[in-house]
């Protein structure tokens, strides 16, 4: 796995003001503090808060949602406790629309389709098995997807996320046959030499918390061969 970032240089801010403050998440970065010690993403962008705006003390950041670490893309945070809660139930009660792209090894077998799974989640092996029907203590989980590009080898996908299950969009693709590139624990054979996953979050449309005005964010996808590719 990629080391965190630990150069507020390599932050890359997407949105910013007084109430929140969006970033585009490296793969390999953890959002919020975990068992590992590795420095998070939330203590970098502190840290870029406090030099920015000269501000002594303790700087307020609240984390709103996660992304898995091996995942890129959009990170919402909030700047102040007026938006925090706000943000907390923007996102509890989907109002933030998620979009995603995904480099798959297979072509799925429709061009679009929405998959409907029950997900039961495996704590011990931190991973989520998808079923066709409902198993005890499983959730229902929601995607639609729609082909994006067809490359060579691997086949580029456009994901709008409809409920935000552990490892959810990992675990759908895998079971149609679809797994992630990169992704070992979905079942790929090689993994990526960074550690990450050919996941992306690439788009987040939701209302402002304070200023009520919507909002569309895009992040532009790591710089390598295969999403290059995608972005011609």
């Amino acid at each position: 796995m990629s080391k965190i970032i630990s150069d507020k240089s390599n932050l890359q801010v997407l949105y910013e003001d007084n109430h929140i403050i969006v970033v585009n998440k490296r793969a390999g970065d953890i959002v919020q503090g975990d068992k590992t010690g590795d420095k998070p993403l939330s203590e970098v962008v502190k840290e870029y808060i406090a030099e920015k705006y000269n501000k002594p003390g303790a700087v307020y950041l609240g984390v709103v949602h996660r992304l898995d670490r091996p995942t890129s893309g959009i990170i919402v945070f909030a700047r102040t406790s007026k938006a925090l809660p706000r943000l907390n139930k923007i996102f509890a009660n989907k109002e933030a629309k998620k979009m995603y792209w995904a480099v798959v090894k297979n072509t799925p077998p429709k061009k679009n389709d929405t998959l409907v799974h029950w997900l039961k989640r495996n704590p011990k092996q931190n991973k989520s098995y998808a079923h066709k029907h409902e198993v005890p203590d499983s959730k229902k989980a929601i995607l639609e997807y729609r082909i994006l590009k067809k490359l060579d080898r691997y086949c580029a996908l456009e994901i709008d996320l409809h409920t935000g299950r552990h490892h959810q969009i990992r675990s759908q693709l895998s079971s149609i046959g679809c797994v992630i590139k990169g992704d070992l624990k979905y079942g790929v054979d090689r993994s990526n030499k960074d550690g990450s996953i050919h996941l992306h979050a690439r788009q987040l449309t939701f209302v402002h918390p304070v200023k009520k005005v919507p909002l569309t964010i895009i992040a532009p996808p790591p710089s390598d061969a295969i999403w290059n590719e995608i972005l011609k």
